[in-house]
């Protein structure tokens, strides 16, 4: 294989091995030396470059979170906090909807205790009047006042 020098200028043979014949060729003038050496600097810089910017991107990675951690740390324990104050209100909301739904079922026994209650107030009035009627027959005054009443009325 034949590697040329700049093609555009003339073309000479710089360097290698000649796959048919194995012949080397001589680089012919200190110019060629000169752009070949050039060339294999710039080779070289570039492979040592790439051979090391693996440990140059961990590192600039090693730098973001060492610069990002003590922030992501403060969220974490904001959210954990959060967390905790929003599962209080979480159970506090369950247990009062859990107390209205025993509080619709009890409206049965509401029901009936405003059915007794109901009873009791109709037995009072009813011992209350008949106890009115007994102390107007047994009451002197009341049997004045009452007689007066009934003797003028008839």
């Amino acid at each position: 294989m034949l590697i040329f020098a700049n093609a555009l200028t003339r073309i000479k043979p710089v360097q290698i091995f000649d796959s048919r014949s194995f012949n080397v060729y001589k680089m012919e003038d200190q110019e060629m030396q000169v752009k070949v050496k050039r060339v294999t600097d710039k080779f070289t810089e570039n492979m040592y470059v790439l051979a090391n910017e693996p440990s140059v991107a961990l590192y600039r990675l090693q730098e973001h979170v060492r610069r990002s951690l003590p922030e992501l740390v403060q969220h974490k324990t904001d959210m954990q906090s959060w967390e905790e104050q929003s599962q209080g209100a979480i159970y506090s909301v369950e247990y009062a909807c859990s107390a209205v739904k025993s509080m619709t079922n009890s409206s049965l026994y509401f029901k009936s205790i405003d059915g007794l209650l109901r009873q009791a107030i109709s037995m009072k009035e009813q011992i209350s009047t008949s106890q009115g009627r007994r102390r107007r027959t047994t009451d002197p005054r009341v049997l004045k006042e009452g007689g007066e009443k009934h003797s003028s009325g008839i």
